[in-house]
């Protein structure tokens, strides 16, 4: 106790030298936890569930594959899993307050809680009885997610027995899930629970009971059995379920595709996510940042320890003198550190508090929330825990072997004098290792910053700054599904009359965007017999007039199609650049013909059409990716009532006029197409929305080694300057002494700084040859930009230097300004 209380009151005497390290401390040590407990919660924490470390899932190709119905059925009815059940995310429309909203819909079989071992917080759960086509005996129900209730239902407990609305489907609410169960998806929340055999009852055709991949199949590992042994009783049993569940295939290849996926069983203690593919590198990338913020940081407190250590070495050496053991000298130094280390713990962790929700915020897009559960757990603490013993191994150990190998003679002798050579040397090696760190820091946020800005400023053939997309969903209208394409013709000419909209054109699809259908007829261009199953496949998109011209992308030969491009007209297309480099071996196509695939939902023929223009390439599919070979068609011109029923859906796009922000438009577009029909639901969201969520790994590498880049500059800076002060401080009588012998001012600041300049450039040279290596290992997430790019190594050395520089400039002035009559008489 006398120790911890001696290490606070030295503490206490340095009030400022002592906060900077502290600091220090909490924004290295909140950094590596603020991005540790998104790890943690994403990719190690266990699903809050009974005995989760049995649970298995069916997979093919990674976590995130999915299985159809009847595969599900035929995996049940195998008992290859001890209490099988199969699950699935959805969203549905819910109205509150005359407003239609989409809450996220859970699909569970019945065995789903049972076989979990997860209670309901009140009420119930679903039951296998609940589990049948229409309702089981308490006709169709459904549990809410404990969000849900207390945010959208005030957390009434007389909600049980009450019936809730989902797309127009009523479902009797039976209870209520536990407050920290979120499903097995981490990162996703379900707001409703329904029983997978009731999804026909939300009037969806086709009904995703059928040939549908959507569902994640799992259950426990066998009693007696191995998890090689249950594996290998999938993989027998799955020849005949692939057999019985074959899709109606065209083509040989998908059928031998199909039968050839080796199903594997993978742990699923830790659920399903589709973001830790997404980001997990990402975020293992961050924490490496995070962590080189700390290195910088306990260096700096380390140059601030042995600083205090070499001021106070004439009290150490008394103690020697008097008898002390090098241990029992040392001790004061060591508590300090703890003391410091402890400090900066307990103020990282509230700053990880802060910042880890902000973080989990950026990876949230207009589609979907992403949320965490980031509350503390025994593996988030030990890692505090053990963040806190390294940073004390770390700047401990060097001031803690100083003050151990006091002389006290030598230090008696020196009392208020210079520094040890060997304190120095450390401080100096200290100053080496800031500055390698910090370029390495820098380098590392210019390339994903440049990745970043190559991607999001990409040009992609389309305007993306002032076009809103409102996708309209037709499911529930009255209007027949023949009557449908006058209707959107209405909806069109509806959303042109609002004040501020340039143009307007339908289209079953938008660039990059969610809505739509993405249909990949099979094309020829040759003349002669063709083997259509082998034929290619392109991506096509059927648009109505104005299309291109809504979009900003350029025809450059031919038309555009017209109100006369109907059924019974000659039947045309429009191809892109890419389409003519496969095809025409890039030619004007304008004029030539070609045979294609019907692009309903199955070939019953094929039709010849004739190329009436070519347009400009545009991003369809990919912002990274090449513009792959496309085609338009006419909507009015292939869109027939089975196309119209089975797809109900049309996106309408919204070119505002200039000086108008597409979402000043959202209200405006969405009223007044549902005041045509108040049975459509539509969701309008600027096109700049939809293509920031495709962006959001980048623009989340790039803020974030951005922000800890300039953190660890600050701390580089900060360990420079208190290097370069207790260097002068220490010469304040070799200075005095020069100046007293003509030496001018300038020359004493070139004498100081000189030597300090020569250590930055030493520690960027390493820096730079770490940052080569370090851009090789996560190249793989950078755009537009190498790993060796000149312009981020340029600017992060430049800035590292200039900063540097400047904060050792600013103690080495001071040192012109010594009196030498003062300085001489304190000697």
């Amino acid at each position: 106790m006398h120790d911890i209380r001696d290490a606070w009151r030295a503490l206490a005497a340095t009030p400022i030298v002592s906060t900077l390290a502290v600091v220090s401390l909490a924004l290295g040590i909140g950094a590596n936890t603020a991005i540790f407990s998104i790890l943690n919660s994403l990719m190690l924490r266990t699903l809050p569930v009974r005995d989760a470390q049995q649970l298995l899932a069916i997979a093919a190709d990674g976590e995130d594959d999915l299985l159809d119905y009847p595969v599900w059925i035929a995996v049940r009815e195998h008992h290859l899993l001890d209490g099988a059940f199969a699950w699935a995310r959805d969203g549905a429309g819910h109205v509150e307050n005359g407003e239609t909203r989409v809450v996220n819909v859970l699909w569970a079989s019945g065995s789903f809680f049972d076989t979990l071992g997860v209670p309901a917080a009140l009420g119930r759960t679903l039951r296998q009885t609940d589990d049948r086509r229409g309702g089981g005996p308490d006709g169709p129900v459904a549990m809410i997610g404990d969000r849900f209730w207390r945010q959208r239902l005030n957390a009434d407990p007389g909600v049980i027995g009450r019936t809730i609305t989902l797309d127009r489907a009523p479902f009797t609410i039976v209870g209520i899930t536990p407050p920290r169960f979120f499903g097995l998806e981490i990162g996703a929340r379900f707001d409703v629970v329904l029983p997978l055999e009731t999804e026909p009852l939300l009037g969806r055709l086709p009904t995703r009971l059928k040939q549908w991949p959507w569902l994640h199949v799992g259950g426990r590992l066998p009693q007696f059995m191995t998890l090689t042994g249950a594996e290998a009783a999938v993989r027998a049993a799955q020849p005949e379920i692939r057999a019985a569940t074959m899709p109606a295939y065209e083509r040989a290849a998908d059928r031998e595709a199909y039968l050839r996926g080796p199903w594997t069983l993978r742990p699923a203690a830790t659920g399903t996510s589709r973001l830790r593919s997404r980001y997990a590198m990402a975020l293992e990338t961050l924490w490496a940042v995070a962590a080189l913020v700390l290195l910088i940081g306990c260096a700096n407190v380390a140059n601030l320890q042995l600083a205090r250590t070499a001021a106070r070495r004439y009290e150490r050496s008394v103690r020697a003198a008097l008898g002390a053991s090098p241990w029992r000298v040392a001790r004061p130094v060591l508590f300090e550190s703890i003391l410091l280390a402890a400090a900066g713990t307990a103020i990282g962790m509230l700053f990880a508090r802060w910042a880890g929700p902000l973080v989990v915020a950026q990876l949230s897009t207009w589609i979907s929330t992403t949320e965490l559960d980031l509350s503390p757990d025994v593996r988030m603490l030990s890692a505090s825990m053990l963040a806190m013993i390294a940073t004390v191994v770390v700047f401990g150990t060097a001031p803690m072997l100083l003050a151990r190998r006091t002389a006290p003679i030598d230090a008696m002798k020196r009392q208020q004098g210079g520094e040890p050579a060997r304190a120095v040397s450390l401080r100096e090696a200290l100053v080496v290792v800031q500055v390698a760190l910090c370029l390495l820091l820098l380098v590392g946020a210019a390339l994903f910053a440049r990745s970043f800005a190559a991607l999001a400023y990409r040009d992609l053939g389309f305007d993306r700054a002032s076009v809103l997309v409102a996708p309209v969903d037709s499911t529930y209208s009255r209007i027949p599904a023949s009557d449908r394409l006058s209707l959107y013709e209405r909806l069109r000419a509806a959303a042109a009359a609002v004040p501020g909209v340039r143009r307007v054109a339908l289209s079953m699809a938008t660039p990059l965007g969610n809505a739509g259908v993405r249909f990949t007829p099979a094309v020829a261009v040759e003349t002669g017999p063709v083997d259509w199953t082998r034929a290619s496949r392109i991506l096509t998109n059927m648009i109505g007039p104005g299309w291109f011209e809504t979009y900003g992308t350029h025809l450059i030969a031919g038309r555009d199609f017209t109100a006369a491009d109907t059924n019974g007209s000659p039947e045309v297309v429009i191809v892109n650049e890419a389409f003519a480099r496969k095809f025409f071996a890039g030619a004007v196509p304008v004029g030539r013909t070609m045979r294609m695939s019907r692009p309903g939902l199955s070939s019953d023929g094929h039709v010849t059409v004739d190329v009436v223009a070519l347009v400009e390439n545009a991003a369809f599919t990919s912002a990274r990716n090449a513009v792959e070979p496309t085609l338009y068609r006419p909507l009015a011109q292939v869109a027939d009532a089975r196309l119209l029923k089975a797809i109900p859906s049309i996106s309408i796009s919204v070119q505002a006029e200039p000086g108008i922000a597409p979402s000043h438009l959202q209200s405006s577009v969405s009223q007044v197409i549902t005041a045509i029909d108040g049975d459509l639901e539509v969701t309008p969201v600027p096109v700049k929305a939809q293509l920031d969520a495709g962006y959001v790994r980048e623009r989340l590498l790039g803020l974030l080694s951005g922000f800890f880049a300039m953190l660890g500059l600050a701390l580089a800076a900060i360990g420079v300057y208190a290097v370069t002060s207790q260097s002068v401080h220490g010469r304040r009588r070799e200075l005095g002494i020069r100046m007293a012998l003509g030496a001018d001012g300038a020359s004493l600041v070139r004498l100081v700084v000189r030597r300090f300049a020569l250590l930055a450039a030493t520690g960027a040279a390493i820096g730079g040859v770490a940052s080569l290596w370090a851009g090789g290992a996560v190249a793989s997430l950078l755009f537009g930009v190498t790993a060796g790019d000149p312009f981020a190594f340029t600017l992060a050395a430049v800035t590292a230097l200039v900063t540097c520089s400047v904060a050792g400039w600013l103690p080495a002035r001071r040192a012109a300004r010594i009196e030498p009559m003062i300085v001489l008489r304190e000697s």
